[in-house]
């Protein structure tokens, strides 16, 4: 009786932690004031990464992937998928609308120093200095964001989510996924 307790409690509480992980990023601006930062339209050259960004992998260069269910999508130095926020802005001025508990799922792109890209036009490529003063790498002016999910290079778990995360194209669109007919938001992609 007692293992099932202790059972009945971990459940209750990863289905709580679940829970407010994501209602903080469907909240849009969740944690830090509006004002969102300022950008650059030019590949990122030096900034410091965001505290506790050891387990994010390296952003320096982005290439594109074909991953099942999405197709051609960007991916970071490590192979990882770089998803938009459909709450954050891309005109007039790049601004991101992920923090606090948002960004511990959605991980910011860090820009750490020159970008390489490859199946990418570079010119697309720039950075956002969020709240905090660290920078983080956009494609045509919308901010990029790893899945905590994602465990493996060419994951794609974060598609579709809330109905406002996309994988990026290489043109800073939105991925459409092949089981939702092309009509982005239909669920999580999988």
């Amino acid at each position: 009786m007692l293992r099932n307790q202790r059972i009945a409690v971990g459940a209750t509480a990863g289905a709580f932690v679940l829970a407010l992980a994501v209602a903080g990023c469907g909240s849009g601006n969740s944690g830090s004031g509006g004002s969102g930062g300022s950008t650059s339209t030019t590949s990122p050259s030096t900034s410091s990464s965001p505290s506790g960004s050891t387990a994010r992998p390296a952003a320096d260069t982005l290439s594109t992937a074909k991953v099942a269910k999405v197709g051609t999508v960007v991916v970071d130095g490590k192979g990882f998928v770089l998803y938009r926020f459909d709450k954050d802005t891309a005109q007039p001025t790049p601004r991101s609308n992920c923090y606090g508990t948002c960004a511990t799922q959605w991980p910011p792109a860090p820009a750490t120093g020159n970008v390489t890209v490859k199946g990418i036009d570079k010119s697309l490529v720039g950075t956002v200095t969020r709240n905090d003063g660290t920078k983080q790498l956009t494609l045509a002016g919308r901010p990029l964001y790893r899945y905590a999910q994602d465990d493996e290079p060419h994951e794609a778990y974060g598609q579709g989510v809330g109905g406002t995360w996309f994988a990026a194209t290489p043109t800073g669109a939105k991925a459409m996924t092949s089981d939702t007919g092309g009509n982005p938001g239909g669920g999580s992609g999988y």
